[in-house]
């Protein structure tokens, strides 16, 4: 019988979490964009960056989406690092909330909601339309089926009365500060383990509930889960770029400085935590004093939960400043040439938790890859000009590598928007998901164009019989300064919103681009006619002008695909 019931404990923890996490999921995909443009617009200073944070993680129930869009942002330059870290403090005060529904959940009869709720929620799934709220009422209704099959199991397993399980508690001396640290590493490690800060703090309701812990013990296990979801993060963020280690280390600075200053006053600040549950509920109506003390300390604990982060974040905002000049010291950027680095900068196996989020990701690495691009150009150019044949081999060494780069970023990308395509997505993100598809694709043909003018320069510089005149190279340059104009305007719209974008400054430049191709073709036929130059270095001189001409409409497919109208005719 005994087994079953171990069984039962955790097939209601796995249905706690996977309600937490459809719920989060649900509500990121009916305001995820809203969400993105809240934190970008509303962090203009460290108070309102630590309101946007709190505000943010409590709606999508996850500090993690909010940690990752917010690193996202920083990489993307719409925040400076400090910012990032008052949103990242914010996240920790939101995630609380998840304690209090938790708290409400173990001390009322909560089971009247479930099967309304799955009831409601799968005909909100059937009616499409309405499909996102009928996934956030299913992952509600698998949360308050979690919650109340664990406190039905905890009432079974009547740990309070069980000798066993006291005796083992009841062996850690309460007032003893080896035992808070004991307590402390037991929720680090738990909450490392199960990857689920949910599920530790279920645990630790469960057995104070019960009466089976004390709850010195148990608010020593949510601190250290309270550490233990930062090492999770760091961990997750080797892999990433240096902004994402940074914002990381910093999470994991915050929560820690805030278990050694709370250590000095431990059983002060929990008797004090205490008194306010007393006194909040008496001014409520509801007599906590006469209240079951076993129900009472589910409260405490959410409420511990909170005050600790609300008063450790009320401290620690104002040294932000010193907190980024401290993260910076520690994590140095990586020095490697770009052009060796083959690495994707965003998209970072494990520290994704959702499609939606991946997808923002996704469009940061396709900014970085529109960035390249405009840089490989610039070699182009430099490639022309170049008479040190040294220089030059190497310039030519450097476009081809990052041609390279440009196929491999390509498929990259592809292949991780199509294991996001994969899962449930809104239409919106589909829609996001073909834009960018077309998108990586306009770009590599980008990187392709550059390569054959590179190409076409080497021919002729290999060839030593014949030369540019001054006025080619005039043109040539003309030509090219009007390609990166389109090159600029192109990273312009990408790095920022397109309702401000003024699409048609890209048109007129591929319509100047078009037209001096033509007159130079036409002059170009005349100028051979006049033994100006020989047809030789004529057809030599016009590919590398319509190349740059077809540069100019992959630039403008690039354009149509982010802003969302339709393939033209070539």
């Amino acid at each position: 019988m005994s087994i079953w019931i171990v069984f039962k404990l955790l097939g209601s923890l796995a249905l706690l979490m996977f309600g937490m996490k459809s719920m989060s999921e649900a509500l990121q995909k009916m305001a995820g964009p809203q969400l993105r443009h809240a934190l970008g617009a509303m962090t203009t200073n460290r108070f309102t960056g630590l309101l946007t944070g709190a505000v943010v993680t409590a709606s999508v129930q996850s500090s993690t989406a909010t940690t990752v869009m917010t690193v996202s942002f920083v990489n993307a330059g719409l925040l400076t690092l400090a910012q990032a870290i008052s949103v990242i403090m914010g996240a920790n005060i939101g995630t609380t909330l998840t304690a209090w529904i938790m708290a409400l959940g173990t001390s009322y009869d909560i089971s009247l909601a479930v099967y309304p709720g799955f009831f409601l929620g799968i005909i909100l799934i059937y009616l499409k339309k309405h499909r996102y709220i009928g996934d956030f009422l299913f992952g509600l209704a698998f949360l308050l089926l979690g919650l109340t099959t664990l406190k039905a199991t905890g009432t079974a397993m009547d740990l309070g009365h069980n000798e066993a399980v006291t005796s083992f508690f009841q062996s850690f001396d309460p007032n003893s500060f080896l035992t808070t640290i004991i307590f402390l590493f037991l929720g680090g490690v738990m909450t490392f383990c199960v990857q689920s800060s949910a599920a530790v703090m279920a645990i630790t309701m469960l057995l104070c509930s019960t009466g089976a812990m004390p709850i010195y013990q148990g608010i020593a296990l949510v601190l250290g889960e309270n550490i233990g979801t930062t090492i999770t993060s760091n961990l997750a963020a080797l892999s990433a770029n240096t902004q994402a280690r940074r914002a990381a280390l910093a999470h994991m600075f915050f929560n820690v400085f805030g278990v050694i200053w709370i250590l000095f006053i431990f059983h002060w600040f929990i008797d004090g935590v205490i008194w306010l549950v007393d006194y909040v509920g008496n001014w409520l109506g509801k007599d906590m004093a006469n209240m079951a003390s076993t129900e009472k300390l589910n409260f405490v604990l959410a409420a511990f939960h909170s005050c600790f982060n609300v008063i450790n974040a009320g401290i620690l905002i104002w040294l932000i400043p010193q907190i980024e000049r401290f993260v910076c010291w520690v994590i140095k950027p990586k020095k490697v040439d770009e052009e060796e680095d083959f690495r994707l900068h965003f998209i970072t196996a494990g520290f994704m938790k959702t499609p939606e989020l991946s997808v923002l990701e996704a469009q940061k690495e396709i900014i970085s890859f529109s960035e390249r691009m405009q840089r490989m150009f610039g070699m182009v150019r430099e490639l022309l000009t170049e008479k040190d044949d040294q220089k030059f081999t190497k310039l030519y060494t450097r476009i081809e590598k990052y041609e390279s780069i440009s196929d491999n970023m390509e498929i990259e990308i592809a292949t991780y928007l199509e294991q996001v395509s994969d899962a449930h997505l809104s239409d919106d993100t589909k829609g996001k998901i073909r834009a960018m598809l077309r998108e990586i694709s306009e770009l590599e043909s980008i990187g392709d164009s550059c390569y054959n003018m590179a190409r076409t320069i080497n021919r002729k510089v290999q060839g030593k019989n014949e030369h540019f005149t001054a006025r080619q190279y005039e043109h040539m340059h003309q030509m090219m300064e009007l390609t990166d104009s389109a090159l600029t305007q192109l990273n312009n719209l990408m790095g920022g919103r397109k309702e401000s974008f003024n699409v048609n400054r890209s048109f007129n430049i591929e319509n100047e681009i078009n037209n001096f191709r033509d007159q130079l073709k036409s002059q170009n036929i005349n100028d051979v006619n006049n033994h100006v130059y020989t047809y030789g270095i004529g057809t030599i001189y016009m590919d590398i002008i319509s190349e740059c001409e077809k540069l100019g409409d992959y630039i403008i497919n690039v354009v149509e695909a982010r802003m969302g109208t339709k393939q033209r005719d070539a």
